[in-house]
């Protein structure tokens, strides 16, 4: 593995998780607290190639089951990846292949294995961008659209899991009253927030978050970052984040990558306290990004 140049391994530069406020009760459980949740994704020896260029190596990772894992690391360093590979996003360009295995739990179901469908995976492992798409339709399809890829078709049906959907993402006051309005018409965050419902309404296994505040005002990142804590209750969540704060305030476990490959995996307080390998603590301290 091949480490960032340092001058000064034994820099005083603060933490970049210093002065942030404490995480939320039991977000970021002590060492080893994690062993016990059951698991509800193992990643066993996965190696992603996009055509010839390797992108992942032997990635070896258990994702606790109604916990949040945050995946960090330099910018091009297989977050992204990874979390494409969890709902066979990869699937769509061609030239793409996976190796090793992606156990979805309870059953084992491989999700990269070639009997799987895709779009089924994709139904079940939920995904929202780093910004906003909605889709050119009114608010109400936009939450519906799942929905009636999996064969529910009942106007009653269909109203009633928009509403749970939309209330789940905080969104349904906001909207309840034009929900046949374009979902262009809503502001960034609302936007945001209506693409969380819709990934929400098939009732995913598993969510994916790709950097979701990132294109957001504080505001708004504040209300998404409220609600993918409320939400790991009922679903296990990976979000990829390039902000320390915001994996200390809303993860259970962070993950730390470097080109392509897992450096340490804990649970969050003992990833920032006490990070186990100095390529983490460097990452952390700012001494390389």
């Amino acid at each position: 593995m091949v480490s960032p140049t340092s001058s000064n391994t034994s820099s005083t530069t603060a933490p970049a998780w210093r002065g942030v406020e404490a995480t939320r009760a039991g977000a970021s459980a002590a060492g080893g607290a994690l062993a016990a949740v059951p698991t509800k994704v193992e990643i066993k020896g996965l190696n992603f190639f996009y055509g010839a260029k390797q992108a992942l190596k032997n990635i070896q990772l258990a994702i606790p089951e109604k916990s949040v894992t945050a995946l960090i690391g330099p910018s091009g360093c297989g977050k992204t990846t990874l979390l494409r590979c969890l709902n066979r996003m990869h699937d769509l360009y061609p030239g793409n292949r996976y190796e090793g295995e992606i156990l979805l739990q309870p059953g084992g179901l491989n999700i990269i294995s070639g009997a799987v469908d895709p779009m089924e995976m994709r139904l079940r492992v939920g995904m929202v961008f780093q910004k906003p798409n909605p889709f050119p339709k009114s608010i109400f399809e936009n939450v519906a659209f799942g929905l009636r890829l999996k064969g529910v078709s009942a106007p009653s049906e269909l109203s009633e899991r928009v509403e749970h959907a939309l209330r789940s993402a905080a969104l349904w006051e906001e909207v309840k009253d034009r929900l046949r309005d374009t979902a262009y018409a809503l502001s960034g965050g609302q936007q945001q927030r209506l693409c969380i419902a819709r990934a929400l309404a098939p009732e995913p296994e598993l969510m994916l978050f790709d950097e979701p505040t990132s294109a957001l005002d504080p505001a708004s990142t504040a209300r998404i970052e409220d609600l993918v804590y409320e939400l790991r209750e009922r679903v296990s969540i990976v979000i990829v984040t390039h902000n320390m704060q915001q994996a200390a305030r809303v993860s259970d476990q962070t993950v730390f990558f470097y080109q392509g490959e897992v450096i340490e995996a804990n649970p969050t307080s003992t990833m920032f306290e006490h990070p186990r390998e100095e390529l983490t603590r460097r990452y952390l301290t700012g001494q390389f990004g």
